[in-house]
């Protein structure tokens, strides 16, 4: 009875620190229950969230990625310098013109791209994922700095910024982005052949291959949809700045990872759910605003970030005996 209790505990808790933070929230800042501040903290996680889906298919099977903030800003990098500048065929001497859609293709292939290379080196090489992608890290910064030059991307234009800035039905338009690939993850996770072996494959990665699911292949693919899914960020982050920053993302792993863990969805993999993560951002999102508001040093937001991270992992390590 009492360890019934305790998993049903579990399966709230997230939504149980939300409701916790907005109540008090409702005490100590008459500023923070308003339309414009909530549609502000949904815009502001939408960034996230996007990563945040994707580390949460590759906690799932066992994984982690280091690399989705430098991915991040690599396909940011690539999208506006394309849509900017185009790119010159030296032999032919011609140069290609992109259109918005054909930079925002190209930017998601490049983050495709990157996470497949994660896929193939830890499923095809064997490397750790702690290794792969943290070397994915460094590929992906260094060649961002080499496309960028080291100087941002600026001036894109209206029609690529609306991605960032722009409102439809009075809700901004990376919300609905991120809404649509809430949904699209979901159903993908709770309903597909694909979202079974996911779980399947985290929860026993030994009986998965004895049963004669294709491990690699479906670890290859989660790693992929996570360097696209950073690539969708990578295109918000860059429309609203009107600019590709070369640093762009940087720390944005370690806030995604935080996500997923609060959420729910345990390190060791094969339990966890998208929605679970939905939550884990609206805690950071509501932590990182209502801190903002209260007016507290960003220095101290960090460390009481570090102290959320921490408190969750505790958590999760402490079901796990449980169970």
């Amino acid at each position: 009875m009492l360890e019934n209790k305790r998993e049903h505990l579990a399966k709230f808790q997230s939504l149980i620190a939300l409701a916790v933070m907005l109540i008090a929230m409702s005490f100590l800042s008459d500023s923070f229950f308003t339309p414009e501040n909530g549609l502000n903290i949904l815009r502001q996680i939408s960034v996230n969230l996007s990563l945040s889906i994707g580390m949460t298919l590759i906690i799932l099977t066992g994984g982690i990625d280091l690399s989705v903030g430098a991915i991040l800003a690599l396909s940011g990098a690539v999208a506006a310098g394309l849509l900017k500048n185009g790119i010159m065929l030296e032999p032919l001497g011609v140069k290609l013109e992109f259109t918005v859609f054909g930079a925002i293709v190209s930017g998601l292939l490049v983050g495709s791209a990157a996470g497949l290379f994660n896929g193939v080196a830890v499923t095809r090489f064997k490397l750790p994922p702690f290794v792969a992608t943290l070397g994915m890290f460094s590929i992906a910064r260094g060649l961002t700095m080499l496309w960028t030059g080291g100087f941002p991307v600026t001036g894109l234009g209206s029609s690529f910024g609306a991605i960032g800035t722009g409102v439809f039905l009075q809700i901004p338009v990376p919300v609905w982005i991120t809404g649509a690939l809430v949904g699209v993850f979901v159903l993908l996770t709770r309903t597909t052949r694909f979202g079974r072996h996911v779980y399947a494959v985290g929860g026993n990665e030994r009986a998965s291959l004895l049963t004669g699911l294709p491990v690699d292949r479906i670890k290859i693919a989660v790693y992929t949809l996570g360097g696209l899914l950073a690539g969708v960020a990578g295109l918000i982050v860059t429309a609203r700045l009107d600019s590709a920053q070369p640093n762009a993302g940087l720390g944005y792993e370690l806030d995604s990872i935080a996500a997923v863990v609060i959420g729910g969805t345990s390190l060791s993999g094969g339990r966890g759910s998208v929605m679970g993560t939905v939550l884990g951002c609206l805690i950071i999102g509501v932590l990182n605003n209502s801190l903002f508001l209260l007016n507290v040093s960003p220095f101290w937001q960090q460390v009481v970030k570090g102290f959320v991270i921490l408190a969750a992992v505790a958590v999760d390590r402490m079901s796990q005996r449980d169970r």
